[in-house]
Parts: C-alpha cells; structure tokens; sequence
C-alpha cells in the first residue's frame, strides 16, 4: 500500500515587520487592544517586488531541499492562496517556471485559511494512487493588498508569508486521516464583496476588500474546529491523549486556546505563532510547521494535528505522523 508522508517543510516572510505600535501610528488602536483581543504583535507586509509566487518559491526551495530532492523530482504542485499574482494563469503554475519542474499537474485551491489543509488532503490522495510520487503542497498570501488599513477590525489581523510542504509516496504511514467540510451558508460573515463576475466596478474602484463579522466567525470557528478535531481522532482511530502537536490556522490566540481545551492539550504541545506572524490565512499552518520543525520541537516519529477554518466558510483538518 502507498503512504503520503511529509517529507520536507520550508517557509518564507517579506522583509518589512510592522508592529502594532507602528500600526497605531496611522489606525485607532493600541499595542495593547490587539493583543489582547488576538494575540498578535507583529506582522510581516509585502512590499514591491514581493509577490504570492516568489514567496512560494523561495519556501518551496527550502521544503525541497529539506526533503533530500531536487525540484525536478516534483510531480505536483498545488498551491493554496486567496492572493494568486494574476486571474491567470495559477500562481503554482508560476511557481513551477521558476522551480522548472516541468510536465507535471500544477493548480491552485482557494478555500481562504482552511486553503492548506485543502491543497493538503488533495495532494496526499494524489500520492496514495499513485498519481504523484512527489507532491509539492504550499499555502502562500500577499494577504495584506486586499485589506482596507482605515478599518482596524481587519487590518491588524493579517500578514503575508508563504509555508510549504513535500508530501512523498511511502510504505510507512505518513498522513493517517484528511477531513474537510464547507457551509456556504455563512459567506457574508467573513468575505470581499466584489470580484470579476460580481460587483466588479467596486473593484475597479478599489473596494475589493476583507470585510468580516468578528462575533460570529469566532463562534463558529470554535464549535467548527471541534467537530474537526473529534472527527479526524475518530477516523484515525486515535484519542487526543495521542497527538504529539497541535499546529492550528494561526487565526486568534483565543480559538487556539479553545481548541487546545478540547483537547486537553497543554499550550506548550501547541505551536503558537500568531504573535509573530499575523494570520496570514492560507500560510498560516505550513509556516507554523516549519517554524516548529527548525527550532527543534517536532521530531520525526511524532504526531501532528493540522486544523484550520476560513471563509466561505470553509474548514478541515489533518494527522499525520512525522
């Protein structure tokens, strides 16, 4: 039987750092009312010459290298980002130029911050038939040129940056369960109302921006992102007793916490981020990842929950063992 297993990580973040005192120096807010509320202390901006691609490039590199290959064995490459370069062509195909990687399917996913764990569960279901040997999965996003900096409910929030994985065909166990899910219904709780087929002149007026309903997506994503986790324990056959690491969306340092309470995990088995980097939607759990896997904290051999939730809305999650 043929296991898709995670084999290289690798991450990128733009240059400039933004702090939330720099913040406040141009929007009504503190240092103290965006901790507090998210936990979240700085951010990384795109500036020019920084795109979604090179970003994806630059993480895809290192997860390759990481991985012991070289970007000629790549097969497949998936990238999930809400902030593609272009309409078209794909930002992966883009990514598969510089890379020249040739032949090979080359896509986007747009499912928003749950976008990884889909690009994810879609590349590893390319590995275990066979269809690719090895899999290129990475969330990237120039999130911050679609927020609107005079509304400090959204501009704090995110940033920019780019994670990536390889997911590689083996005959040990690698991803152990995927588990994906979607409810339309709650679209206009988190959204950019306008787009090329729909109110297109507010974006050629400039108005294509993030526009959020605080309350209900934190409802939501708490009682989602539990249902994620029960389920994928489930399938897996696992308890949370035996989940090594919680790498979560890196959304608000309050949901994480919930879903660490219902697993009864300690903060210190819980790969926090948020303070450093932002959201930064699709990115957020391969950087998070990566992040883990430098410092030393996850290890080959151990157990690791991905979960994330976005717009649309859309969520999912993942196991794999290391």
């Amino acid at each position: 039987m043929i296991y898709a297993k995670v084999a290289g990580t690798g991450s990128a973040l733009p240059k400039r750092v933004v702090s939330n005192e720099e913040l406040a120096q141009t929007v009504d807010t503190s240092d103290e009312w965006i901790k507090q509320r998210t936990g979240i202390a700085q951010r990384y901006i795109a500036g020019e010459g920084e795109t979604t691609s090179s970003l994806a490039v630059d993480a895809a590199k290192q997860a390759i290298d990481t991985a012991g290959l070289n970007a000629s064995d790549i097969d497949l490459i998936i990238v999930a980002t809400t902030t593609p370069d272009l309409v078209f062509p794909s930002t992966a195909t883009i990514v598969q130029n510089e890379l020249g990687c040739f032949g090979g399917p080359a896509f986007d996913v747009q499912a928003v911050c749950a976008g990884f764990v889909y690009a994810f569960a879609t590349a590893e279901k390319f590995v275990k038939t066979g269809a690719a040997k090895n899999a290129l999965v990475i969330g990237a996003e120039t999130f911050t040129r679609i927020l609107n900096w005079e509304d400090r409910t959204t501009c704090v929030l995110f940033g920019d940056g780019a994670g990536a994985v390889v997911l590689s065909a083996s005959d040990e166990p690698g991803v152990l369960t995927t588990r994906l899910y979607a409810d339309g219904r709650q679209k206009e709780n988190l959204w950019v109302p306008s787009g090329v087929s729909t109110n297109y002149q507010a974006m050629q007026d400039g108005a294509a921006f993030v526009q959020m309903n605080g309350q209900e997506v934190f409802k939501f994503a708490v009682k989602a992102l539990a249902q994620v986790v029960d389920d994928a324990l489930e399938e897996a056959g696992m308890t949370a007793a035996e989940i090594d690491w919680l790498v979560p969306h890196q959304a608000n340092i309050r949901i994480i916490q919930s879903t660490a309470k219902k697993l009864k995990m300690s903060m210190d088995n819980v790969v926090v981020t948020v303070d450093q980097h932002g959201n930064t939607s699709a990115a957020s759990i391969p950087l998070a990842l990566d992040t883990a896997v430098r410092d030393g904290r996850i290890q080959r051999g151990q157990t690791v929950l991905i979960e994330g939730i976005g717009g649309g809305f859309a969520w999912g999650g993942a196991i794999f063992r290391f």
